[in-house]
């Protein structure tokens, strides 16, 4: 490898193409980030020519650094014109091209002719000892540019309207008008005149660029990723895609085909655009690797290893079946940019919208990926949909039972390697045994009893955001359409509404003596009962009326004539008069059983596994304690789950103890039951509760528990 410094004129002032391989990415500059900047720079270091004395003795001007390309020389017959590949610098040389293109234009036209052909000699092959017409230009950019490149490095040529648009085309016209503007041609002629030679002599002989020429035996590959190791800003697959072309030329495989056939289509601006993964947005193809690799090599890829990660675990392993890796790729990123429009109605579209989209649990897109991949001969479709079903309830019920969601992403990991290691035959029914399998309160699949006592009191509408709370009742409105035999699905972004009023205090009154009343209207307000789906337009006018009026305009009336929802035609139907805290109950409780009918769980492990599962860890309540015995002693010894608890506490001699309700479970080295988190009554000592007990019984109490932020404070006392 020789790395030199060069000016342009040592660049550009033979007969050479410098040509940019087909795989890389395409002209990307902008004006902000770079043309202007370019600009500035430039300008300034022609008006220090322009004031700089001439002839012998005259002071030296400093020389402008633009940074550094690297090129691989490629061999040729005797008589053709040299050809180096660019391996890094891409976007600077063609830039530098534009711009020197646009200096040789306006001199041409307003500068003295000698100016002009100094340019033009940097910008141009003499045609006489070309091969073909595009041979003239001495940077050829990738195929997706060239189109435009060919009509913005001509004078004179029309640009059509679609290649007006494209980054190569406005990078020229912005050089134009800058450099039209700067040299005044309506002014002096002189002065114009003398402006242009100055920026000639600038471009020609004051810039200087470090040029790495690669010789035989360099590797390429590695000079590229050296080169853009931090702070680049390519993407991760701009770095995935040189490695796989890369190593196709190596191979000596036909690169033109292949990337024609596998890449071509994930250089679409599609792929570029900013897409949501976590808290964060990044481009597509960058996320579609991350999940891909997810999935390929069944552990957590962080999103900085990406090109890593690919480089060291799967070209590395597939380095001799290359056409077969681009393939694999193509085609999953293909069923990747189909999610979007899957057919409506169908168990892969209900699950994008449900669970990627409403629920935002991006973490099982790996799996759902590679349950989407295979065909129906491999993975047959009811057994698909049995899995993405079993997937979205038991994420789902996790919701609405207000369970951690935070080692999602493991228990997704851990399915992805029993499905990749079974094969996808039988995906659904392993899907939901190993869902079922689950038992720590982490990853448990709640049971009936759980979520009916979750909803039955539980704030929906403040304790979930807005997108899940929607999806929710779109999903009851769904499925009461499909049980009156309506095939289309509900409305999306539909708007929720209360149905008792937040503000019920200025239309539905009670006593002001009806302090118990209040309270219990307060309590009802926000659970799914009183809640239903509403058009953007109608909710204003519901606002806070009262649910009938002598006039025809209650909020009965209103959902009566304007709303078609078969939520609504119930509630308008079977509530004719009034609207009341009993109703509120009523339709929570009939609400709830739909849901469970919308998101089953199976049946409970055999007799054989029913002891791995406790009456608590399945959100029961247990009657009776039978894990622990209670001696007659003044200080009462445990054996059951609760006795390291138990333990812990009696050793300690604070005033209080405040803790986290994880650090609780790491005292205990299991799980709370999921009833902990939802119930205080469960840390208090009556009989019957088995944690209570061990708490009371090492002679502590639970003075403070919170369950919103989920902790409590322990407190000495009987």
């Amino acid at each position: 490898m020789q790395a030199q410094t060069h000016t342009p004129a040592a660049i550009f002032g033979s007969h050479i193409r410098y040509v940019v391989p087909l795989f890389q990415r395409r002209y990307v500059w902008d004006q902000a980030e770079q043309w202007a900047p370019l600009w500035d720079d430039v300008r300034a270091l022609a008006e220090k020519v322009l004031e700089t004395p001439s002839g012998y003795g005259a002071p030296p001007v400093s020389p402008h650094f633009l940074g550094a390309i690297v090129v691989d020389q490629q061999s040729n017959p005797s008589g053709f014109i040299q050809v180096r590949h660019v391996i890094d610098g891409q976007q600077r040389l063609t830039t530098l091209q534009l711009l020197l293109d646009a200096a040789q234009e306006v001199t041409e036209k307003h500068g003295a002719p000698l100016d002009a052909e100094t340019l033009k000699v940097l910008v141009l092959n003499q045609p006489q000892v070309t091969q073909s017409p595009d041979e003239v230009f001495k940077v050829w950019p990738t195929d997706r540019d060239q189109d435009a490149f060919r009509a913005a490095m001509t004078n004179d040529s029309v640009v059509t309207p679609e290649l007006a648009t494209s980054r190569i085309a406005r990078a020229h016209s912005f050089f134009v008008d800058q450099i039209t503007e700067w040299c005044e041609p309506a002014g002096d002629p002189d002065k114009v005149a003398a402006r242009l030679k100055a920026l000639a002599q600038a471009l020609h002989a004051h810039l200087k660029l470090v040029v790495i020429d690669l010789e035989p035996g360099d590797n390429a590959q590695v000079i590229f990723e050296t080169l853009n190791h931090r702070g680049s800003r390519l993407l991760a697959a701009d770095l995935v895609k040189n490695l796989l072309f890369q190593t196709a030329q190596i191979q000596q495989l036909d690169v033109a085909s292949l990337y024609k056939q596998y890449w071509r289509p994930l250089d679409e601006d599609y792929w570029r655009e900013l897409t949501a993964q976590g808290r964060l947005y990044r481009p597509r193809i960058d996320v579609f690797l991350n999940y891909w690799l997810v999935m390929k090599l069944l552990r957590e890829v962080p999103a900085d290893r990406i090109f890593i990660d690919f480089r060291d675990q799967v070209a590395a392993s597939r380095a001799r079946e290359l056409p077969e890796l681009l393939a694999e790729v193509a085609a999953d990123a293909a069923v990747f940019s189909s999610l979007d429009s899957l057919p409506a109605g169908s168990a892969p579209a209900r699950f994008y919208y449900r669970v990627i989209r409403a629920l935002d649990t991006r973490s099982v897109m790996p799996v759902f990926l590679w349950l989407m991949r295979w065909s129906a001969e491999e993975l047959p479709l009811e057994q698909r949909d049995k899995a993405l079903n079993a997937i979205e309830s038991w994420l789902v019920r996790r919701t609405l039972a207000r369970l951690t969601g935070k080692n999602v992403n493991l228990v997704v990991l851990e399915l992805l390697r029993a499905l990749d290691e079974a094969g996808p035959a039988d995906a659904g029914d392993r899907t939901e045994r190993f869902l079922v399998e689950q038992t720590a309160d982490s990853r448990l699949w709640p049971r009936d009893e759980l979520i009916r006592e979750s909803l039955a009191t539980a704030p929906v509408y403040t304790s979930l955001v807005r997108a899940r709370v929607r999806m929710l009742l779109e999903a009851l409105e769904d499925d009461l359409r499909t049980a009156y035999g309506e095939g289309q699905p509900a409305p999306r972004e539909l708007t929720v509404e209360h149905i008792l009023p937040q503000k019920w205090r200025e239309n539905w009154p009670l006593s002001p003596d009806d302090l118990a009343g209040a309270i219990a209207r307060d309590r009802l307000l926000h659970v799914l009962g009183n809640l239903t789906l509403v058009s953007g337009g109608l909710n204003p006018a519901l606002s806070n009326r009262p649910w009938t009026r002598d006039d025809g305009k209650g909020k009965r009336d209103y959902l009566l004539e304007h709303s078609a929802l078969k939520l609504n035609a119930k509630l308008v139907t079977q509530h004719h008069e009034a609207w009341t805290e009993d109703d509120i109950r009523a339709r929570t409780t009939a609400l709830t059983e739909r849901v469970l009918t919308l998101w089953p769980r199976p049946d409970s492990p055999s007799p054989a596994d029913a002891s791995a599962v406790s009456p608590e860890e399945a959100g029961a309540e247990p009657a009776e304690a039978v894990d622990e015995e209670v001696d007659d002693s003044s200080v009462p010894s445990h054996t059951g789950k609760y006795r390291k608890l138990w333990e812990w506490l009696r050793a300690q001699d604070a005033d209080e103890i405040p803790l986290t309700f994880e650090e609780v479970e790491e005292v205990l080295g299991i799980p709370l039951p999921p009833s902990a988190r939802l119930h205080m009554p469960h840390w208090y000592g009556y009989e019957g509760t088995a944690l209570g007990r061990a708490i009371r019984d090492a002679g502590w109490k639970a003075s403070m528990v919170d369950l919103q932020e989920q902790r409590v404070t322990f407190v000495p006392g009987a």
